[in-house]
């Protein structure tokens, strides 16, 4: 299916995803972090996987950064840097408070199949676009919907709290844009936004 002359790529695209981020919120993970009573266990362990994932999420926009058209330069700089010094900061300061290891971590299938995905689709400057807002997207998106009824629980406020910023959802807008103005063969955005999408619920599957 492709987006109607009406609506723009990102659009059509948000449109398809939200129910798959819906679904994210029963995810045993996910709502345990929204009722802050997730196991210590689970979230040092989805920590250090995520943390591992955001260092290679960091080299897509590097490799994207490297193709890019001049008026999209900037931004992904700027969305590595974001990933790089803010997003991971996160993750150094949580991985304090609960004895996560990062540094002696081993990524798990979840986490090894989805980096493969985005890095091999980043090749392509639009297809690589398409495969990584779904992870931009839908953690605004899922920030600003645990926002509404935050945990109690300071550590797991302060990750909803990261993702539900308004810097962090004009990033994803900013992502969003050049998702449109890139170009890129509509059918083959959807197919690689929903394997993305697909791979962000599986993301929450945390190894033991």
């Amino acid at each position: 299916m492709s987006p109607s002359a009406h609506i723009g790529l990102t659009a059509h695209l948000e449109e398809l995803g939200f129910p798959l981020v819906v679904s994210q919120l029963a995810h045993p993970t996910v709502a345990g972090i929204a009722s802050g009573d997730l196991p210590a266990p689970v979230f040092r362990s989805w920590l250090e996987q995520d943390y591992l994932f955001l260092l290679d999420y960091v080299r897509v926009f590097a490799r994207l950064a490297w193709q890019a058209p001049s008026a999209h330069l900037g931004d992904l700089v700027d969305l590595a840097h974001a990933t790089y010094h803010e997003e991971l900061s996160l993750h150094r300061s949580l991985a304090a408070e609960f004895g996560a290891d990062l540094d002696g971590a081993t990524k798990g299938a979840p986490c090894a199949a989805y980096t493969a995905f985005l890095l091999e689709s980043a090749a392509s400057y639009a297809d690589g676009l398409a495969a990584l807002y779904p992870c931009m997207w839908g953690y605004s998106t899922l920030g600003a919907i645990l926002a509404e009824n935050p945990p109690s629980e300071p550590r797991y406020r302060r990750w909803v709290d990261t993702y539900a910023d308004p810097g962090f959802a004009a990033l994803t807008r900013r992502c969003g844009q050049m998702l449109d103005e890139a170009g890129g063969d509509p059918a083959r955005a959807e197919e690689l936004f929903l394997r993305g999408m697909r791979h962000e619920y599986e993301f929450w599957d945390v190894p033991g």
